[in-house]
């Protein structure tokens, strides 16, 4: 299937066709990279030459440059709400994905890094346990029997919920004046398709958080957490399907973005603050500071 076909789901999935989908396939063609993580793909050379571009006259001023492009905009308003996922773009945000096992704290930190680093936190189980429940959801059914055998849902689903997220935090909480929205997207991709879809089809990362922890302490705060969250997947049979998932499917992830120098690792056995110390020493020493 194409990357249009692909993408083009997406919309259908969710009942109404976006403006992103309405782009001709060969422009999303051009912008895609399928199988980025393949070992037998090779790295643009360095070496390569461009052609020069023209420098402009020392005399002209020069215009400050939104980050919300004009010709999006107006979309917005010609073609309906849907379009404003076109918005969304390395030049308007910054990805970070948010990886660990099950239990690992991903939300506990999540939550230290929107107060401090202006992060937009969007957890992808969230998102897809609010579909479950919506009233009127065609897929709720489906997605609630996939969380519960521990298998992953669809990409298209997931990446539908996401880029929708996305585009509407822009639209109702744009970041300030020449800075990026940020986002944080916890627990996706659990797959290396998933990863090429997204970042084909909605934006690349900047990096991945890794929150490294044994499977004994992830159980061990799962159950206790299943005291109370009253979650179908805080159980002991689901929890270890969801460890076996993660590690079959989730850390070649983690591997794959590891061989392109975006990963931080961050030991998740301490407290809280400890780890936390540790997650903002590792984003800060790629660029990220607290704003």
């Amino acid at each position: 299937m194409s990357l249009f076909s692909s993408t083009r789901s997406i919309a259908l999935a969710s009942g109404r066709l976006t403006t992103r989908s309405l782009l001709s396939k060969p422009q999303l063609a051009s912008n895609a990279q399928p199988h980025r993580f393949n070992s037998t793909n090779k790295p643009a050379s360095s070496s390569s030459s461009s052609p020069s571009t023209p420098r402009p006259s020392s005399s002209a001023p020069q215009q400050s440059r939104s980050n919300f492009p004009v010709i999006p905009i107006i979309a917005i308003f010609l073609l309906g709400s849907g379009s404003y996922i076109l918005l969304v773009n390395s030049r308007t945000v910054t990805v970070v994905f948010f990886l660990g096992g099950p239990g690992s704290g991903k939300g506990t930190q999540s939550a230290n890094l929107v107060k401090n680093y202006s992060f937009v936190h969007l957890s992808a189980g969230d998102l897809l346990r609010a579909e479950q429940v919506r009233e009127g959801s065609s897929r709720g059914a489906m997605i609630k029997e996939y969380i519960t055998e521990g298998k992953i849902v669809p990409m298209e689903v997931t990446v539908n919920l996401l880029s929708d997220a996305m585009a509407e935090s822009l639209v109702s909480n744009p970041p300030p004046a020449g800075s990026k929205a940020r986002f944080l997207i916890d627990g996706f991709p659990r797959k290396l398709d998933q990863a090429e879809f997204f970042e084909a089809s909605v934006c690349p990362s900047e990096l991945v958080l890794f929150l490294d922890c044994p499977e004994d302490v992830m159980e061990s705060r799962l159950l206790k957490r299943g005291e109370t969250s009253g979650r179908d997947d805080d159980n002991a049979a689901s929890i270890r399907k969801r460890f076996r998932t993660f590690v079959e499917t989730s850390m070649p992830v983690v591997e794959a973005f590891r061989k392109e120098d975006k990963v931080v690792t961050v030991k998740a056995t301490g407290s809280v603050d400890e780890v936390y110390e540790s997650v903002k020493a590792g984003i800060e020493a790629r660029g990220l500071h607290a704003r």
